[in-house]
């Protein structure tokens, strides 16, 4: 699915709001319950369960809460994951959040959404740095408009927010080669990739020329989760163009696979650090 919102009447159906509503699709289908079921518990009518399944309404807290104990949910992160989900959901469909000013595409501003509720990132890239990455001065390389350098910083919160977000990155080595900016600025932000990775919650590694094909280089995805891996992934692949999500589902529990394959070519996260200190003294 590309990353133009549906429209039905004056309702949206948000990456967030599908990705959420098919969640508790699933927790319905696996208990064995029927949308008139739901409806019943909530004091609702069938039809507003179908458009919260299908994310075409921002959701109560009360009826997440309602709906998880009839489902038989009842962990605290499982339950904690959806009211998250639900409260960033409604704060973009009420244009709330800074991403909303951010002169990013559609489909970046829906990336961004998604990245201020996730709990961790499984990104892999080809050709450039990731975003939560960049220095500013790479990121002013590839724009040079002040807005959206400061927008794509502002992503970076999210690594020392509490709790901070978890990413693993598998950078190919040709995103490292790619003199982004200049030697100067290459130089810098290689240094800024060793030592962010130093956090707790970072992982960088490298996947070398040496490494040969694999698969997966056609091109970058990154992986978005909202609660334990796999339960609520959603996946982002940067198709030249068009960008698509999978919202979860089998297609994103394949590249979920294919990021840990990709990974197992990698170097290990301290020879990954040497190997970025050494690009960076060939500078």
């Amino acid at each position: 699915m590309t990353a133009s919102q549906p429209m039905q009447g004056n309702s949206t159906s948000t990456v967030l709001g599908r990705r959420l509503g098919g969640e508790l699709t699933r927790l319905r289908t696996a208990a064995g319950l029927t949308q008139t079921q739901a409806a019943k518990t909530l004091n609702a009518s069938t039809n507003k369960v179908a458009k919260m399944e299908g994310g075409w309404v921002p959701m109560r807290d009360p009826d997440i809460r309602a709906l998880c104990a009839l489902y038989g949910v009842d962990e605290p992160a499982a339950v904690g994951g959806l009211l998250e989900v639900a409260r960033v959901d409604r704060e973009r469909r009420k244009s709330k959040g800074w991403w909303n000013d951010a002169p990013f595409s559609p489909s970046m501003k829906e990336y961004a959404v998604l990245e201020s509720a996730a709990t961790a990132i499984r990104t892999w890239q080809l050709a450039f740095v990731p975003g939560l990455l960049q220095t500013s001065d790479y990121v002013s390389a590839l724009n040079s408009d002040d807005h959206f350098v400061t927008a794509r910083l502002a992503r970076q919160r999210r690594l020392v927010d509490t709790p901070p977000l978890r990413l693993q990155a598998v950078l190919h080595e040709g995103a490292l080669r790619n003199l982004v900016g200049g030697t100067n600025v290459m130089r810098g932000q290689l240094e800024h990739l060793n030592a962010t990775s130093q956090r707790p919650n970072v992982s960088v590694r490298v996947l070398p020329f040496s490494a040969g094909a694999q698969l997966g280089m056609g091109c970058g995805f990154s992986v978005i989760s909202f609660a334990e891996p796999g339960a609520m992934d959603v996946l982002y692949k940067d198709v030249p163009l068009h960008p698509l999500w999978l919202e979860g589902g089998e297609g994103a529990a394949q590249h979920d696979e294919l990021f840990e394959r990709i990974a197992q070519h990698a170097l290990g996260e301290g020879d990954s650090r040497a190997f970025i200190s050494s690009l960076s003294r060939e500078l």
